[in-house]
């Protein structure tokens, strides 16, 4: 078949592959944009969007949980089918539409696995094609562990899609995945088992603030298990025999595999054409150029210290648009990057962790307050809201947040504006807010 020439390849239609795509293209590029899986990827199809949608349910129950007794007096179940329904109207229109996105701006698509040769073209399918320049935005995939009865687990992309919720659960990690599963299937009925490793979950975040949020779950009926892991998944009548390392063992309808995810590389053969991996994903510099210079790396499938959150791939594919169309781009500066666990009470974080600031205590100050007394907490009954606040000494502006609370997510989108324009508490002073909201909530930092 004959060679297909172009100036870029995106590996990957999901949110940085496309943001790569659709910006080399309008500078006067010709583009292919190559999928194995569904157009759009992980993110509005499997992952962020579709959770949220799930989790919409979840915070209006808890919002209502924290009102009984003050103004509220029942608390709404959760219909399964039919949060399933309102999922599944959204997601079932992502594929198409990105797809039709792509052939609108006459950008070249190309379904199927992609597997590079030792020449450095590219096959996909039936179809050869050759590039001046490569992204590749392939993302990652769950990871499933190598345990006896492996073949019995489902991922989150099962969960997702459920048509029905088991009574009983069990998720093996307690990661961002994990938590979140367990706040969902919690709220919607089902016995949840949460089983994490070690005895320090979401790693990334504050320890005491974690602490707590486990503690909510098991106050909200989460067997939340740790320091154990499952070593074996066995059929039982229609149901799962679960067993641990300590020797527990329980039936469940489903078991999930939450332990984290991993990239997508595997089919692409880049050994083939010199590019570098590690078990965390492609190797780049800082123009996400990977070894080989003619191929560059986007999103979740880099190995990079920065969180694999969808807002950074998009980032990054703009980045890339300017790196491939100037002759001297510098270095890509990544601003601030919020991250948040969602559920009936978020944990969020950005900038300067706390754990940074503790280690150089001459140069941050932390402060952790209780969010309780805050007019906006007391309006909706939030009784665990937190805040731990990073303020660095020599400027006194604020450079780094942990939250945990049910309204976290708005919050540390503030904070968010503030560390991005250099404010500590006397600039919060000098705005105003609309009254009273969370923003205005700020000027309690004075």
């Amino acid at each position: 078949m004959q060679m297909q020439e172009f100036d870029i390849v995106v590996i990957g239609g999901g949110p940085g592959g496309l943001a790569a795509a659709y910006g080399l293209h309008a500078q006067g590029l010709s583009v292919a944009v190559v999928e194995k899986d569904l157009w759009g990827g992980t993110c509005p199809n499997r992952g962020c969007d579709p959770k949220k949608i799930l989790m919409a349910a979840v915070e209006a129950q808890g919002r209502a949980e924290a009102l009984q007794g003050h103004g509220l007096t029942s608390v709404p179940q959760i219909d399964w089918p039919a949060l399933m329904a309102a999922k599944r109207a959204y997601t079932t229109k992502i594929p198409a539409g990105t797809h039709g996105g792509l052939e609108a701006a006459k950008i070249a698509t190309f379904h199927g696995a992609a597997s590079f040769n030792a020449d450095g073209t590219l096959t996909v399918g039936d179809d050869q094609l050759n590039s001046a320049n490569w992204i590749v935005a392939t993302g990652q995939e769950p990871r499933i562990p190598a345990i006896d009865g492996a073949e019995w687990l489902n991922t989150s992309n099962e969960f997702l899609d459920l048509d029905n919720l088991p009574a009983d659960i069990t998720l093996m990690g307690a990661g961002y995945v994990g938590v979140e599963l367990a706040s969902i299937a919690n709220a919607a009925g089902s016995r949840v088992h949460l089983i994490h490793h070690s005895d320090r979950p979401l790693r990334a975040f504050d320890g005491d603030l974690v602490n707590d949020l486990l503690e909510r779950l098991r106050a909200e009926g989460v067997d939340v298990q740790l320091n154990t892991t499952i070593t074996t998944v066995a059929p039982a009548d229609d149901q799962f025999k679960v067993t641990t390392t300590v020797g527990d063992s329980w039936t469940t309808g489903m078991v999930f595999a939450t332990a984290g995810r991993q990239p997508v590389v595997d089919d692409l053969h880049l050994d083939r054409v010199n590019v570098a991996t590690t078990t965390h994903g492609i190797t780049v510099n800082g123009n996400l150029q990977t070894t080989n210079p003619h191929i560059f790396a986007l999103g979740d499938v880099v190995d990079r210290p920065q969180p694999k959150l969808t807002p950074v791939a998009g980032f990054e594919g703009r980045y890339l648009t300017q790196t491939l169309t100037t002759c001297d781009s510098p270095d890509i500066v990544y601003p601030t990057i919020p991250s948040v666990v969602y559920g009936k009470a978020q944990l969020a974080q950005l900038g300067v962790t706390t754990a940074e600031a503790t280690a150089a205590p001459d140069k941050y100050q932390v402060t952790d307050l209780d969010l309780t007394h805050w007019y906006s907490y007391q309006r909706i009954q939030d009784p665990h809201a937190r805040i731990k606040v990073v303020v660095d000494r020599t400027t006194q502006h604020i450079v780094g947040a942990a939250v945990l609370s049910s309204e976290a997510e708005q919050l540390i989108n503030y904070l968010d504006f503030v560390i991005e324009n250099h404010m500590g508490s006397a600039e919060i002073g000098q705005t105003i807010t609309a009254y009273p909201t969370l923003a205005s909530d700020l000027s309690y930092f004075n």
